[in-house]
Formats: C-alpha cells, sequence, structure tokens
C-alpha cells in the first residue's frame, strides 16, 4: 500500500484474521501443519458414466420416452435419405428427437441452441441421448419440418389418452389467447415504404450474385447471397400481404385504415391486450376436454376477434378425435347468429353467454325499455312494431364481418311526434328509430333464453377451470409467451408443441405416476 497508513481498525482485523490462521499458528509451533487435498485444475480426467443411472426411475424423462414408444412413428421417417446399404451419415431417430423437444418444452426451453447445451451437462438430454450432443440445427429443422407427421401425433397421442380414460368428449370447453410474433412493433412498415425496400433488395441480390466466389470466401459469399435472397422473399411476402389485406377488407375500411405489414414476418398482426397493450401476435384457440382437461384441438389464426374461430376449432376436435363433442362451452366472445347457426347444423350443443347491450344503449342516450328486445317483429309483414305501436319498415341489408344484417326503420315523422322519443331515439333528428336484425335472429332469441336457465348457468360456471388452466400452462410453465419461429404456418407448429407437451404431462400426473408406483410395491 505504500506509504499510506492503515487505520487501526483494519490493523486490528488482519491480525485477529492472522491468529485465527491455523497455518499461522503452526509455524509458531503451537499446533502440527494441516495438510489439505490439492486442487490440480490442469489434469485430464477419465470417469466412468453409468448412463442409465443418470436419473431416478421415476424422472419424468422416463415417461416421455416411455410414451412416446408407443406412437406410431412412420410419417416422420418420410423424409430421411440416409437408409441401410447406402452411404451417407446416419440421423438421429425420431422418437429422440421428439422427447428432446417435449422434455425441453416441459422444463421451460424453447430454443434449439439452449437443448444443444444442455445435452452437454443436463442429466435428462444425457440419458436420452446416451451422453451424446444433438446438433442446434437438426433441432431447429426437426421442430418445423414435419408438420403432417406433427399434426398426425397429435391426433395419435389422443387416441393413447382416449384409451387410458382420459378423455370423452361430453362437454368441452373453448377459449383463445394472443401470444406474441417473433418480430418487434419497430419493423412494421406501409406498403409503399416496403416496395421501395423490396426494389432496394433486389438490386441487392443482382449484385451479389454478379460477383464471383473469388472475391470473397467461398462459405461467406454463400451465406451471403442466401442472407439476401431470404430478405428479398419475405419483403416480396410482404407486398402479397398487403394484396390479401386489401381483398378482404370494405371499401369504406380501406379509405380509413393505415395498413401496415412487417418486413421480417409478414403474417403477424397488431393485436390489443387486456392490458391495454398492442404487440406483433397470432390468436391461438385451444379446446380442452372437461373430464380431465387434456387439450383436444389446437388451431393458431391471424384474426384478432375470436368468433370468427369457433367453427373450425370444433371441426379440428373432429378431425383429431373422430367425433364431435357433445357439448361446447365458450365466452361470450364466441357468441354470434353464425356460430349458434353452425353448431345446430353440426348437431353440438353449444354454450356462450348473450352480450348485453344496456352500455350501448346508454351510450345512445336510449333506455332500458326501448331496448331492441322491446319491438315485436312480424314475420308476415316483414316489419317490426315499437312500443309506441309505431311500424318500423324493412329498408335493406347489409354484409358485416361475414353476416347479413337487415335494417328496419320508423318513419321521421313518427318518432318527431311520438311523446317517448326522448326515452326511444334521443339523438335522431332527421331519420326515425331503427333496429337490426340478424342472419339467424330466432335461434339466437331461443339460445339467449336457454342461457337464462339455470342448467346453463352451472354448465357455463365451469368453463373457466377447464378452458384456461390449459393456457395458462402452456405461457407460465412452458414459457410460451413469445414464438422461436416466424410465420402463422411455423408458429402453429410451435403451437402444437407445447400442446403435445401439455397433454404428456397431464398423462404423466393423472396415469403413469400412479402405474410406476403401483408397479413398485
Amino acid at each position: 500500500m505504500g506509504d499510506e497508513q492503515i487505520s487501526p481498525a483494519l490493523t486490528g482485523l488482519i491480525i485477529e484474521n492472522q491468529e485465527a490462521d491455523p497455518m499461522t499458528e503452526a509455524r509458531h509451533g503451537q499446533r502440527p501443519i494441516p495438510r489439505f487435498e490439492p486442487i490440480n485444475r490442469e489434469q485430464m480426467v477419465m470417469r466412468v458414466v453409468d448412463v442409465e443411472q443418470l436419473v431416478e426411475q421415476d424422472h419424468p424423462v422416463r415417461a416421455i420416452w416411455e410414451f412416446v414408444g408407443r406412437l406410431d412413428l412412420s410419417s416422420f421417417c418420410e423424409q430421411i435419405r440416409a437408409v441401410e446399404g447406402e452411404r451417407g451419415r446416419p440421423t438421429h431417430h425420431p422418437r429422440l428427437m421428439i422427447c428432446l423437444w417435449v422434455y425441453a418444452y416441459s422444463r421451460g426451453v424453447s430454443s434449439a441452441r439452449e437443448i444443444a447445451r444442455l445435452c452437454e451437462y443436463e442429466p435428462g438430454c444425457q440419458w436420452l441421448t446416451g451422453m451424446k450432443v444433438v446438433n442446434h440445427h437438426s433441432l431447429s429443422d426437426f421442430r418445423v419440418d414435419h408438420g403432417k407427421a406433427l399434426e398426425k401425433l397429435f391426433a395419435e397421442i389422443l387416441g393413447v389418452l382416449t384409451l387410458e380414460g382420459l378423455i370423452d368428449l361430453e362437454r368441452v370447453m373453448h377459449d383463445g389467447t394472443k401470444i406474441k410474433a417473433c418480430a418487434s412493433k419497430g419493423t412494421f412498415r406501409g406498403e409503399k415504404r416496403v416496395e421501395e425496400h423490396l426494389e432496394i433488395a433486389r438490386r441487392h441480390v443482382e449484385e451479389m450474385e454478379a460477383q464471383s466466389d473469388e472475391d470473397m470466401k467461398g462459405r461467406v459469399a454463400k451465406a451471403r447471397r442466401r442472407a439476401t435472397r431470404e430478405k428479398q422473399q419475405r419483403l416480396e411476402s410482404a407486398v402479397e400481404e398487403f394484396k390479401k389485406i386489401r381483398a378482404s377488407q370494405s371499401e369504406a375500411r380501406k379509405k380509413k385504415e393505415d395498413i401496415r405489414v412487417s418486413e421480417i414476418e409478414p403474417e403477424a398482426r397488431i393485436m390489443k391486450y387486456k392490458d391495454g397493450g398492442f404487440a406483433p401476435s397470432y390468436n391461438a384457440q385451444v379446446s380442452a376436454d372437461r373430464l380431465c382437461g387434456v387439450i383436444v384441438g389446437v388451431g393458431l389464426s391471424q384474426s384478432p376477434t375470436d368468433y370468427e374461430e369457433l367453427l373450425g376449432s370444433v371441426d379440428r376436435v373432429e378431425q383429431n378425435t373422430g367425433k364431435l363433442p357433445v357439448q361446447v362451452v365458450a365466452d361470450g366472445g364466441y357468441t354470434s347468429g353464425n356460430n349458434i347457426h353452425g353448431m345446430g347444423e353440426r348437431g353440438v350443443d353449444f354454450f356462450a353467454p348473450v352480450g348485453d347491450s344496456l352500455t350501448q344503449l346508454k351510450q345512445m342516450g336510449i333506455d332500458e325499455a326501448f331496448s331492441r328486445q322491446a319491438f315485436v317483429y312480424d314475420e308476415g309483414t316483414n316489419s317490426y312494431t315499437c312500443p309506441a305501436g309505431k311500424t318500423l319498415s324493412y329498408k335493406g341489408k347489409e354484409r358485416r364481418k361475414k353476416r347479413w344484417r337487415y335494417r328496419y326503420r320508423a318513419s321521421a315523422a313518427d318518432c318527431q311526434a311520438c311523446p317517448f322519443k326522448p326515452q326511444c331515439c334521443p339523438k335522431s333528428t332527421r331519420v326515425g328509430r331503427s333496429v337490426m336484425r340478424s342472419e339467424h335472429e330466432s335461434e339466437v332469441e331461443s339460445h339467449a333464453a336457454k342461457m337464462q336457465t339455470e342448467e346453463a348457468k352451472q354448465i357455463y360456471k365451469q368453463r373457466g377451470q377447464t378452458a384456461e388452466f390449459p393456457l395458462a400452462w402452456i405461457k407460465e410453465k412452458l414459457g410460451l409467451r413469445r414464438f422461436r419461429v416466424r410465420g402463422l404456418i411455423k408458429a402453429g407448429l410451435e403451437t402444437i408443441w407445447a400442446c403435445v407437451t401439455y397433454n404428456i404431462q397431464q398423462w404423466i400426473r393423472l396415469r403413469w405416476r400412479d402405474q410406476w408406483a403401483q408397479a413398485k410395491t
């Protein structure tokens, strides 16, 4: 410390520590010098490892390996090029790759690179691979290269769980949740800017193709050319996405809305969350069986609303299990005339609350006594009669959100002279009161009456604990709050991987542990 002074307190501390040091005491002859085990970090160690003893007998990784071994994995083998009797490096068995991904998702790991690192030291992964390391490229490709095979695997898992008595399809609870896309909000651009960037990318690709491999090292040249081509393809997909969005919009909406698309993930959509925030996302739809909470249907869409996804979700349940559920329970976001009609055509008993229109009435200044339900419809004359006895005639129809609505309106003279105008239509000065009739009005009314029964109310109370539990599990325990892959198709496959993991975990919890305990005794 040079000439600097040491404080008396620090000096006392140093002296105290020296006096407590056994080596110091030994040097002063107070006691024998102790002998310690040396640490040599420069040596090479060879160690015998019993791979079978890396994990306990009741470790979940053994259950995953056992369950996947029951399934038919031939669909995953169709793309394998390495065959017996031919040259080429052998590939990893699909059973191993599936188990690695399921085990990783069960631990909240969704990165291929992280799984490759886990194979070097994590006992469960070491047990699966036999102490070998699986390349992260192989893991990443396997996750997204077997779409049809993965869907078949999901359906086959449901077949096994049905035989185990975990699924009966008597009552299916349906719900949706938004999962963030890989892209960020900063990658969204307008159509003009995307076209400008596309033109720049095309010129860049032409320049890269014109360069010879002598200008750059071979591998570097290939990597740069591949990157520029991929960027061009993404921008071309973004331009096509603009066309799809405009084709699905009405003329009035096209004029109002400023359309923006992500340059790196064109299929992502900006969606609103319950906390009021907005983020590029996809809409995941999950159907869970009431008996044990097993997921029997899963899908992913670009739609920010839920009501358009119900019928397709029910069809997916039938495709996965071979039959339709007896009952389907959903929240009010799925209630619409089209859904009620569609479920009736499929023979499915549908339970979902009908939206309350009181809030909208208050915003319009209309008294509850003059709500839509207070107007009486006459099918013979195709008209409505208001509580004051005036007639609302048919004025035409309009297309809104893939369904037809029919408008009926009273004459302005009748409304202006009516004593109930302040309660019925206080804000209408030039036209009379109007009401809308949906395409499936009678079915909606019957559905609303059914939902007022005590039986329907008790059934609907069961929805939250079954429908929301799998979504919470997938987000909290499996960590699927943001997709690792880009694009609707690949993100949809990652959603299926999460649901496969969830279902196997429920089998482990409800069946395998009890079976293992009984076998042990």
